[in-house]
């Protein structure tokens, strides 16, 4: 049986960000933003919904190669065990090393560095799309023979293991420091300095940074996120604004080996015809500011309300999807991405959120409502369509006492 190792432990994930977070107020540290970690959230609640549509497919992908091309008949042993995990990681530091090396795979990685702060929360920021190409770096192990149901699970532990890494708590670690990827190694990883740029791009093991030249020692001050910020908290712009800049570029590239270039080449790289490649800038200290605003309290507790709808119905999706029809999960799959989406606009204060949070709202009581019986339990209908009747008058007062006070974005 395939266990989600990833889903059984959110509630893990979420009691270790509570307590950074209780140690940050404690320390009066500004490790948080509730804008930031609002958006990072969204990403990951989002990653999760829309892996639901190809984890099966990308797991049936693996074991055919298992099954009807594999080299050997390994048995389950530990030392099988341990050279798998070792291979995993191998893997991992290539997909991850391409994944900052060439355009097209940049633009759904990219996701993951977009904060520009450095908490447990970075860790659940996850693209939408990269687990849809990742799973390719991993075939060698299928064909050399590799259970598929050890090679999930080892897969699923690498990941698990880089969630506590994402901390600005932990300074050091002695010794583990020469072995393992640790906060230090990682923090260098996020940074935008140029000299942190693409390095330590390992999963568990820094061996394999050192052993094939990306390794960088943290040593100035980490400023995080990408060379062009993001400046949005949009969930679903944050994981289509570098195609749509790659679009644009093989746009105006004149030559179509230019054009194909943009995709392949690294960021940074564009045609002799726009400029030639541009190197990350230096971090500018003296005016460096972060993506930021300041918000009325009635929308924090909105947007907070909101986002606990989106994270019980993604939740819910994560633990139910086996049991749903392809249509049922589309449609909570669309509601649940469409609060992320109110969160971020609310955020932004965007001006066509007014008409876009009624539809919503309104459009999913009527829905509800009309699909009752397909549902079939009447305390879930009756629960949910009364939180979205109190969001609907929530969101009205909303919009006519603080609108009104600072004009809204477009």
């Amino acid at each position: 049986m395939k266990v989600d190792y990833i889903a059984l432990s959110v509630p893990v994930f979420f009691i270790l960000i509570g307590i950074e977070l209780a140690y940050a107020f404690w320390k009066k540290l500004k490790y948080y933003r509730f804008n930031d970690s609002i958006s990072n959230l969204s990403q990951g609640i989002g990653s999760q919904i829309t892996g639901l549509f190809m984890k099966t497919a990308l797991f049936f992908g693996y074991k055919y190669i298992f099954e009807n091309w594999r080299l050997f008949d390994l048995p389950t042993t530990i030392w099988v065990w341990i050279i798998l995990f070792i291979g995993v990681d191998f893997f991992y530091y290539w997909f991850h090393r391409m994944s900052h090396q060439v355009n097209a795979l940049w633009a759904a990685h990219i996701v993951h560095h977009q904060s520009e702060e450095y908490n447990l929360t970075v860790a659940l920021r996850q693209s939408w799309f990269q687990s849809w190409f990742a799973w390719v770096f991993y075939l060698p192990l299928a064909l050399i023979g590799f259970d598929p149901i050890m090679f999930v699970t080892l897969s699923a532990f690498n990941t698990l293991y880089q969630f506590w890494i994402h901390t600005r708590t932990i300074k050091s670690m002695g010794f583990l420091e020469y072995i393992l990827n640790t906060p230090s190694h990682h923090r260098v990883h996020h940074g935008s300095n140029p000299k942190y740029i693409d390095k330590n791009h390992a999963g568990s093991l820094i061996i394999w940074d050192k052993l094939f030249g990306t390794f960088q020692k943290e040593e100035e001050e980490v400023y995080y996120g990408i060379t062009t910020p993001l400046a949005s908290w949009n969930p679903v712009w944050a994981n289509f604004h570098y195609w749509v800049e790659l679009w644009h570029t093989a746009r105006k590239s004149t030559r179509l080996i230019d054009k194909i270039s943009v995709f392949i080449k690294p960021p940074g790289w564009y045609p002799e015809s726009l400029g030639g490649f541009k190197s990350a800038p230096d971090i500018d200290v003296a005016n460096y500011r972060k993506y930021d605003d300041n918000y009325h309290s009635h929308i924090i507790l909105y947007v907070l309300f909101q986002f606990l709808v989106a994270l019980a119905s993604g939740s819910a999706l994560l633990f139910l999807n086996a049991k749903m029809n392809l249509s049922d999960l589309t449609h909570a799959s669309i509601f649940t991405i469409f609060t992320l989406l109110t969160c971020g606009a609310l955020l932004e204060q965007k001006k066509w959120l007014r008409s876009f949070e009624l539809i919503r709202l309104i459009g999913s009581i009527v829905f509800v409502f009309l699909f009752r019986e397909r549902i079939n339990n009447d305390l879930l209908v009756i629960g949910f369509m009364f939180i979205q009747l109190i969001s609907v008058f929530w969101f009205y007062y909303l919009q006519n006492a603080l609108y009104a006070q600072k004009p809204p974005r477009v």
